[in-house]
């Protein structure tokens, strides 16, 4: 409990459940209903215990289904620092001056699989969406790396997704960086070489318009890599 000024009277308040992290402030996870106007009070007053420890960082997550709590928190000075498809997360520093907390991930990862055979043949698609919809321009499969995936088994999967073809990671070709990609966000590219362990290619229908093995000198010249 902590006491708060509500009206001109002091009253007591309860404070919000919170665990500290490991730098030096608090994270709070919301998990039951609550009035606005109860949980802006907890809120004020937790704020005002965390200032008096000397907390710095403050992260709220709120799921989807108590958004409304999300003004309340505004009001008091907290900021949307990212959201997932089923919670949103709010910071806020106590200390006077900037603050030091993490930005959101500012980077995706992508990759382009280069898939040769032994006579030096090369698989190629072209989309069904994307700028390259409709241009007949022959392109390496690529595609985004999953959440926890890693790039070697995004470049298989991606393979496999886009032309049914079962594929063994060789190496990292080469890799670059481009900015403003996606909504803002910049984007790191790993060339993968893969090697193929099947033969049967099998277009995806809802993205893949078609799929084939080209030789390496010419798809090269003409092949684009995005």
């Amino acid at each position: 409990m902590e006491q708060v000024l509500v009206e001109n009277e002091v009253q007591q308040v309860k404070l919000l459940d919170s665990v500290n992290d490991d730098h030096g402030g608090v994270i709070v996870e919301l998990s039951e209903a609550m009035d606005l106007k109860v949980f802006a009070l907890m809120l004020k007053a937790s704020i005002a215990l965390w200032r008096s420890q000397g907390k710095r960082g403050v992260w709220i997550k709120i799921p989807i289904e108590l958004i409304n709590l999300a003004e309340a928190a505004v009001k008091e000075g907290f900021w949307f620092h990212h959201a997932e498809p089923k919670y949103l997360m709010l910071a806020f520093w106590i200390p006077e001056g900037a603050h030091t907390l993490p930005a959101n991930a500012s980077h995706c990862v992508s990759i382009v699989a280069f898939v040769m055979n032994n006579k030096r043949e090369v698989l190629v698609v072209q989309e069904k969406c994307g700028k390259f919809r409709g241009t007949g321009i022959w392109k390496f499969p690529t595609g985004g790396v999953d959440e926890g995936e890693d790039i070697c088994a995004g470049a298989i999967r991606e393979v496999k997704e886009e032309t049914a073809i079962d594929t063994e990671f060789v190496e990292v070709l080469a890799f670059w960086q481009s900015h403003k990609s996606f909504f803002e966000k910049s984007n790191l590219h790993f060339v993968c070489m893969l090697r193929p362990l099947s033969f049967d290619i099998q277009k995806q229908e809802s993205e893949i318009e078609d799929a084939q093995v080209t030789f390496c000198q010419r798809s090269l010249s003409n092949t684009k890599v995005m």
